[in-house]
Formats: C-alpha cells, structure tokens, sequence
C-alpha cells in the first residue's frame, strides 16, 4: 500500500518538475544569467519552493542553449461551457502534439477550440509582472452546471503536461484559474 501512494505522489512531483523545469528553460532563452533576467529568477524561486535540485536547475537552464532542443511557448484559445472564454499558456517540444492533445481535451469536456484572435482581445497582459499573466477585461458569469463542467475542463488541461497556466473570463469565487 505505501509502495503504491509513494508511486502516486513521485508521479505528481515529476509532473510538478516537468512543468517548472520546462518554465526554467523557456525563461534562460534571451539571459540565462538569473541576475539579468527577472522572469528566469522568478521562475527558479518556484522551482527551489518546490524542492528541485539546484542540478536539475541548471541542466534546464543548459537546455535553453541547446539549439537541438528547442522548447517553444505558445498560447492557445478556447471557449469553454457557457461560452466562457480560456486561454492556455503552454511550453511543448512539439507544437503539433501539444495542440492535439489540448484539442482532444476540449472536445471531451464541452469545450471548443477557438482561432487566434478571438479569445485573445477579451484579456490584457499584466506588464508589471515578470510571467505571463493575462486578466479578463470582461468578467463572465455562467450558471453552475457550466461553473462545474468548466472547473472540470481546466483541471483537464492543467493535468495535461505541457500546460503552464489556464486564464479563464469566469470566477471561481475565491480562486481563480
């Protein structure tokens, strides 16, 4: 029994890890000096908050130079039960599956995949803050068999690997995806 819990939490770290490390190396593109780059500094704090090894750290800061390697951020737009608006930050190695499976993902949980564009407009980038942090200039409220169902599409997307962070129009009361 403490060999399978064991198993079930090592495999939510490494999926933590993954996430942050993927974060570190898209962050050390431009500077991988920590010192000039407030996003990579911002992005390693979470990492050490999280309890990865300062090794792992390094490597992925490493990988950001490999050119072979080459690891992309994309945003991609959707709209989610109840019409509610989504973007999706995302880092992937392969751009084509990453969209695919985020595709999959929505057509399971009611929601739809949107052009580029469309989305986007309803949000603006916070500029004071070194990630990339989108609010809705349009807060939307829907009713709650679509708050439910919206809930389980972003915990869909958030398990998907590649996945950042998810921006939704909606509230979620006193948290927000």
């Amino acid at each position: 029994q403490i060999k399978h819990q064991k198993g079930i939490t090592d495999q939510k770290r490494g999926a933590l890890f993954s996430k942050l490390l993927s974060a570190i190396a898209v962050a050390a593109r431009g500077e991988p000096n920590p010192n000039f780059n407030s996003r990579l500094r911002t992005a390693i704090l979470k990492a050490k908050a999280s309890n990865i090894p300062q090794e792992n750290i390094e490597r992925a800061i490493r990988r950001a130079e490999d050119k072979s390697q080459a690891l992309e951020e994309i945003i991609m737009e959707a709209y989610g039960p109840g019409s509610a608006a989504i973007l999706i930050d995302a880092i992937t190695d392969n751009k084509n599956r990453t969209v695919a499976e985020i595709k999959k993902i929505l057509a399971d949980n009611g929601g739809k995949w949107a052009d580029a564009g469309s989305v986007l407009w309803g949000f603006e980038k916070n500029q004071s803050s070194t990630e990339n942090l989108w609010t809705a200039k349009f807060c939307q409220t829907v009713n709650e068999s679509d708050l439910i169902k919206l809930k389980a599409l972003t915990t869909a997307l958030a398990n998907q690997p590649d996945v950042q962070k998810i921006f939704t129009n909606v509230s979620f009361g006193s948290e927000s995806k």
